[in-house]
């Protein structure tokens, strides 16, 4: 009867404890699922077998899972945890919370050297010359023809331009930028009593008029066959001529910066674009590679939208900065979160460049360790690490999450100021401006009129960027009184890092330095 008694006893308790659910947080079912084994445990097992696997059955666990402890979106993350505490993302990427196996970054030869090239110091040896590299014989040349062509066939009694007129005019343009006039009349330039003695003993005002009517870049009667394939056919011959010389004439220094410049304009173009960041809005989209340090155009790339008919573009971030940095290596590239993906860190390192960029929080390469904001501390900074590449999320404040991606930092290193920032975030903040600088220079002294045809727009823009461009070399250059050679004989060069500091001694912008040396 004990034993039947005590065997019943049992028996209740085991059906009770069997209707009891036991409740875990998330933090201890995590343990005790990741938890090992030990030996005795094993041998157990093995001997009861059939006993433990009744008690496993019969007992039920319930996780609980605590709203305030991760963001909604990570929640839906699917991301599991490896055995080794990693972190694997929804695309199968396997992040760790340590960097002992990340290998150190080491930068490949760069093999140029920056600042101008050979080819620049052999042909500068005055302020003509050095502008004439951007704006060469056979580029005015082009102009000339196609401007004549024009003004045969729509003006009466047309009297032919020169390669002097044009650059003449083109001389106009610039000084009416240096006035800040490119808003107002052009008539009022050339009145007698308070108008610019320069622009009257230049030409005269009717010319200057008919020159901006006429002006043209290609043959307007040979455009409808090209333009069903080419958006850009009224200026594609100009532009690539122009834009071909930009890597040719200066070498970009350790660090670039990939980004998109916004020329303003909102007359009709089949590709213009609405960009609410940017101060106007409306314009023509160039993407621009730049040197950070100088805001030097290395190379430039025109967006003309999507094929009539043609579905978007799927990865158009990640080739435009592969379009954007070829031929360039041993140098870091900072980006925002438009162009920034894992896949593009790898391409770019199998090219030798490091990339340094903000990444969207939608990117299924991203664990969603990362994504948790909530019980997260402010000023608190969280990394991950794969083999080559480094991902941090930083909360600035409460409930915000910056997220950045960088091949080129290997170590959870923060600065040493009162927000600790990330050493990634700081590096990224340096570069980042460099493309949106190079937009306020030429903004601050453009040439731009008001014109309702785009190709024009695009060819003052042109004359904008190469007036700065034109102006880094010029406070590069020291004047030696004599013509420039490679050996360095007669005349010396700045170096590509002096003429940042130039810009720091005189306590200005390089484009007030620009103010300062023009009439």
């Amino acid at each position: 009867m004990c034993s039947l008694a005590g065997w019943s006893f049992h028996s209740c308790d085991t059906q009770q404890a069997s209707k009891m659910k036991r409740r875990f947080s998330v933090e201890e079912a995590r343990d005790m699922v990741m938890q090992p084994a030990t030996s005795s445990e094993l041998l157990d097992s093995s001997s009861e077998s059939e006993t433990t696997s009744e008690e496993e059955c019969d007992v039920e666990f319930v996780v609980e899972s605590d709203p305030s402890s991760s963001d909604p979106s990570a929640e839906t993350a699917e991301e599991t945890e490896d055995s080794g505490s990693g972190w694997t993302s929804k695309n199968g990427e396997i992040w760790s919370p340590s960097n002992n196996d990340t290998l150190r970054y080491i930068p490949a030869a760069r093999g140029l050297v920056p600042g101008p090239t050979r080819y620049a110091i052999t042909i500068i040896d005055d302020v003509e010359s050095s502008f004439n590299l951007f704006f060469t014989a056979e580029i005015i040349s082009s102009i000339v023809d196609m401007t004549n062509l024009q003004g045969g066939r729509s003006v009466a009694n047309w009297s032919d331009v020169d390669a002097t007129d044009i650059r003449a005019y083109i001389g106009l343009l610039i000084l009416a930028g240096v006035y800040k006039s490119k808003g107002e009349s052009t008539r009022s330039l050339w009145v007698d009593h308070s108008g610019r003695a320069i622009f009257r003993a230049t030409m005269t005002h009717t010319k200057f008029r008919l020159m901006n009517t006429t002006l043209r870049f290609d043959d307007k009667l040979m455009r409808p066959s090209r333009h069903r394939e080419d958006k850009l056919a009224p200026i594609r011959s100009l532009w690539e001529k122009w834009t071909h010389r930009l890597p040719m004439l200066c070498n970009p220094g350790e660090d670039v910066c990939v980004d998109e410049q916004l020329v303003p304009f909102r007359g009709r173009c089949k590709f213009r674009q609405y960009i609410p960041s940017k101060p106007a809005k409306y314009g023509l989209k160039i993407w621009v590679t730049t040197d950070v340090e100088t805001s030097y155009a290395w190379k430039c790339q025109i967006y003309t939208g999507k094929a009539a008919g043609s579905a978007a573009e799927v990865g158009q971030g990640k080739r435009v900065v592969l379009e954007m940095t070829e031929g360039l290596q041993g140098i870091t590239v900072t980006c925002d979160h438009f162009f920034t993906s894992y896949a593009l860190v790898q391409e770019l390192l199998k090219r030798k460049v490091a990339l340094v960029g903000t990444i969207r929080r939608n990117k299924p390469e991203l664990p969603s360790k990362l994504l948790q904001v909530r019980q997260r501390a402010a000023l608190s900074s969280l990394f991950g690490f794969t083999k080559n590449t480094t991902a941090v999320s930083y909360i600035p404040k409460r409930g915000r999450n910056v997220l950045l991606l960088s091949s080129k930092h290997r170590d959870p290193a923060v600065t040493e100021e009162e927000k600790r920032k990330p050493v990634i975030i700081a590096d990224y903040n340096h570069c980042k401006g460099a493309v949106d600088n190079l937009d306020k220079v030429v903004g601050s002294y453009s040439c731009r009129g008001m014109t309702h045809r785009w190709p024009q727009v695009l060819f003052h823009n042109m004359i904008d960027v190469s007036a700065f461009m034109h102006l880094c070399f010029l406070l590069l250059w020291i004047p030696p009184g004599s013509k420039p050679s490679p050996s360095g004989g007669g005349f010396s060069w700045r170096s590509w890092g002096d003429l940042w500091c130039l810009q720091k001694s005189c306590g200005e912008s390089i484009h007030l330095v620009h103010r300062l040396l023009l009439p």
